[in-house]
């Protein structure tokens, strides 16, 4: 008959009230006929058993979380591992096709020597944004993997004709990112390892060839920072170690390797932002994507993090927009792309193809845009075609769509 009064009894007794003092307001709050000792063991009793549900509460709050908390770190170790496995799995399928091609078809790599002349031109050859394994088909502008190699080759072939002007005897070859596109999903990685594999060889080889060609002018450089879209994960990193995890620095360390034992080439270096210096100018390449939009202003921003540091930065060069913009301080190369379906549908821009050379003589700096819309003068670089292969769902990307109603009256 005293349960009734159980909650008044644990709210005094939670306020800090003794046992006695609480049967005593109870017995005459109620007028009951109990005495005090009598209602005090009552209240004892209640009280124990209430104290022992609240430990059972929390004993088994605690089993739940501490269950919970080893249910979770399972989860996470199983989906680390996973996706551990995961990337092992697709690198292994990619680099083991990679070696397959390369024992397959051996590249043609002659170069040589030229004699070191002090005080002659040197020309920047900017490469950017070739998207080897882009596949376009607009009504204004097609590019593949051949297209690719006959835009290269007339590249080449207009900067020779700069060089001679300028007597250049040393070039540098400036890679400035997304030499491939990524499909960034570990899946599709692995079920597409040849395709992307053979993307790579092939990019390889042209850029060889490019070299070679530019190895007739002079001793070549090769410089390269790492772009956006040629990352191999979804997320961007923003640090050399996962810049590394990038299809550009994969064709530049197969690059230096395959040259590793060929004179007149030498490779610099390859990172998120890598400095070189001609005749005492400091040349600072990004690919742009670091940028927010490329002004003064931003340039700016930039050359003072560097001067900061001790380094005075004379020039800026990068890609990213597939538009050319040349400027005193600072230079934006196109894409031997040109119009695709993303800057055509989505974002309405008109752009061509081509690609920039900046000459350095003792007099100043010379800046030109190559136009490589047009090739149809050059046979292109020679490639394996029967690699040149795409999966069907690039081309479903690129499908052409039609923006005008035709209407008949």
């Amino acid at each position: 008959m005293y349960e009734k009064y159980k909650d008044t009894m644990i709210d005094m007794w939670l306020d800090g009230h003794g046992t006695k003092y609480i049967s005593e307001v109870i017995i005459k709050s109620n007028d009951l006929n109990i005495s005090v000792p009598e209602l005090k063991n009552i209240v004892e009793q209640i009280i124990k058993h209430k104290l022992v549900d609240k430990e059972l509460l929390k004993a088994s709050v605690k089993l739940a979380k501490q269950k919970q908390r080893a249910q979770d770190l399972n989860r996470i170790e199983r989906k680390s591992f996973r996706e551990h496995a995961r990337i092992e799995n697709a690198v292994s399928e990619y680099n083991g096709e990679i070696v397959t091609l390369l024992k397959d078809y051996n590249l043609t790599l002659k170069t040589t020597l030229h004699k070191s002349v002090k005080n002659k031109a040197v020309m920047v050859v900017h490469l950017t944004d070739t998207h080897f394994n882009e596949l376009v088909n607009l009504d204004g502008n097609q590019y593949d993997f051949k297209i690719a190699a006959k835009r290269l080759q007339k590249f080449v072939d207009v900067a020779k004709k700069h060089a001679k002007l300028y007597n250049v005897k040393n070039v540098l070859l400036a890679i400035t990112g997304d030499l491939m596109n990524s499909d960034r999903r570990l899946d599709e990685m692995l079920s597409m390892s040849t395709n992307r594999a053979k993307a790579t060889f092939l990019s390889v080889n042209l850029i060889s060839h490019l070299i070679n060609d530019l190895n007739t002018i002079g001793n070549v450089n090769i410089a390269c920072v790492t772009g956006n879209e040629s990352r191999v994960k979804e997320n961007n990193g923003w640090t050399d170690i996962t810049a590394s995890d990038n299809y550009d620095f994969t064709i530049y360390e197969m690059l230096r390797l395959l040259y590793q034992d060929k004179k007149g080439v030498s490779f610099i270096d390859c990172g998120l932002e890598v400095v070189v210096n001609i005749g005492e100018k400091n040349i600072l390449l990004i690919h742009g994507h670091q940028l927010k939009g490329l002004n003064d202003t931003s340039v700016a921003k930039l050359i003072s993090k560097y001067l900061n540091k001790g380094t005075h930065i004379d020039f800026v060069i990068c890609g990213h927009k597939h538009h050319c913009i040349i400027g005193d301080f600072y230079a934006q190369a196109g894409s031997p792309v040109g119009a695709n379906s993303y800057s055509d549908n989505a974002l309405n821009l008109s752009s061509r193809a081509s690609q920039n050379i900046y000459i350095y003589t003792h007099e100043g700096r010379y800046d030109t845009r190559i136009d490589l819309q047009n090739y149809s003068e050059y046979e292109g670089y020679e490639i394996n075609l029967k690699l040149a292969e795409y999966n069907a769902k690039s081309l479903l990307k690129t499908k052409n769509k039609k923006t005008l109603f035709e209407i008949v009256i």
